[in-house]
């Protein structure tokens, strides 16, 4: 099952670009049952592709898995290739979500992008693919509205 993963164990370099990042699956396995998995990443960082500034957001990714499921060290690594991408916030957001979809072709996927304030104005961003089966939970966020979000 893990023997073809090549990052999960192993020492590996940072990816300088999201594009050459590797994300990496694994074989669902529960297959049988519809179950939501959820991915937090509250310090994401990118940059301004304007400015160059660096960009924080806190995401938060739930997907209920078909066939596979993401290995979470090299979505990790995945994020991680951000630092020194420049894209606005809704770029980021949704290439993303895409990504993962191509990866792991999810039965329903949902991300948002809760980004924090450029020139005094926090964007958020959401992208949702595919239809929650029914029966599934998935709860609210946890992330407030923004008063410093914090």
């Amino acid at each position: 099952m893990t023997k073809k993963l090549k990052m999960l164990g192993q020492k590996v370099i940072n990816f300088d670009s999201p594009d050459k990042a590797v994300i990496e699956t694994v074989p669902n396995p529960h297959k049988d049952v519809d179950y939501a998995v959820r991915f937090t990443c509250p310090e994401f960082t990118s940059l301004c592709p304007v400015t160059g500034q660096p960009d924080f957001a806190h995401l938060v990714i739930d997907y209920v898995p078909a066939k596979a499921i993401i290995e979470s060290k090299s979505l990790k690594l995945f994020m991680m290739s951000f630092r020194n991408h420049g894209a606005f916030h809704e770029d980021c957001t949704v290439m993303i979500a895409k990504r993962l979809i191509k990866e792991a072709a999810p039965k329903w996927l949902c991300i948002g992008g809760y980004w924090y304030p450029r020139g005094g104005i926090p964007i958020d961003v959401f992208y949702q693919y595919g239809k929650l089966p029914e029966g599934v939970i998935v709860p609210e966020s946890g992330v407030p509205v923004y008063r410093g979000r914090g």
